[in-house]
């Protein structure tokens, strides 16, 4: 956790960015790989709050893609993602490092941390589950999606640095306003591959935006107040299809200082599981 305004919740109030108006100067991913597990932070995973730090997301999905590499086994997958904000994300070189905790006939839970300039920054625990031989008895979650709506522009906070992860992510707001408190549904799309040279994995894919949830329902008046996230939960039923992933979420804040953002993540078929995030609310 950090006292920056830095990791207020994603997306505020009034700057826009045009929905596709990447140039050929731009980052192609969000990451270039390197050896031993080291991995180059483009400027497309800086956050709306500066071109210094990153937004929770591309970190994230880089620690999913580490745990699927991790003693990976047949007919198996994550199912559950939990990460600790320990330090602000430079935008620098990042080094990835995964172990196995435990490993069960039906659980295998895995461990990860990320590193810049030598500190620990993150710290993460994933689950990995057997898939059965033969389906279980299903119980759907029932959700309508919604369609997904014509391009629109992107809001933000004035000052917001726009040219980092706002624009590498395509938003498609569907309730609510990206430039305005309260619950908010919105469709959202990677414009770019988390790792150069690779395809995103759709449990990545998941991560990448979930971290955004509670800037999509951001319910307090960022001239005032900081909303900082200290930790991300992502656990999905299934994984999701397609490039797109809806975000339909809620934020929840105490008088104590303590917050909640709960966001249903679904893609164009159906829910896929919810995502987490307990927030620091405090005044400027």
């Amino acid at each position: 956790m950090n006292d920056q305004p830095a990791r207020v919740c994603l997306v505020q109030r009034h700057a826009t960015v045009p929905h596709a108006s990447r140039s050929l100067r731009e980052p192609n991913a969000f990451y270039l790989p390197g050896r031993d597990g080291v991995f180059a932070s483009t400027p497309a995973t800086a956050g709306p709050w500066g071109p210094a730090s990153q937004h929770g997301g591309p970190p994230a999905a880089l620690l999913v893609r580490a745990f699927e590499r991790t003693e990976s086994q047949p007919r198996s997958r994550i199912a559950r993602f939990a990460m600790e904000f320990l330090r602000p994300v430079p935008v620098a070189p990042l080094t990835v490092r995964t172990a196995l905790l435990r490993r069960g006939r039906r659980a295998t839970l895995l461990r990860g941390v990320v590193e810049a300039g030598g500190q620990e920054v993150l710290l993460a625990h994933a689950w990995r589950l057997q898939v059965p031989e033969e389906p279980v008895v299903p119980v759907p979650d029932r959700f309508t999606v919604p369609p997904i709506p014509a391009p629109a522009p992107t809001s933000a906070w004035p000052g917001a640095h726009m040219d980092g992860y706002m624009n590498a992510i395509e938003w498609r707001p569907v309730l609510g306003s990206l430039g305005e408190p309260g619950p908010g549904v919105a469709w959202t799309r990677a414009r770019l591959p988390l790792v150069a040279g690779e395809e995103t994995s759709p449990f990545a894919r998941a991560a990448l935006v979930a971290d955004s949830g509670s800037g999509v329902s951001a319910s307090v008046d960022f001239s005032t107040w900081l909303c900082i996230n200290v930790d991300l939960t992502v656990s999905l039923h299934r994984d999701p299809a397609g490039e797109w992933v809806l975000l339909d979420s809620v934020t929840i804040t105490d008088p104590g200082g303590t917050g909640l953002a709960v966001t249903r993540l679904a893609d164009e078929n159906g829910a896929v599981g919810r995502a987490l995030q307990t927030l620091v609310v405090d005044r400027r």
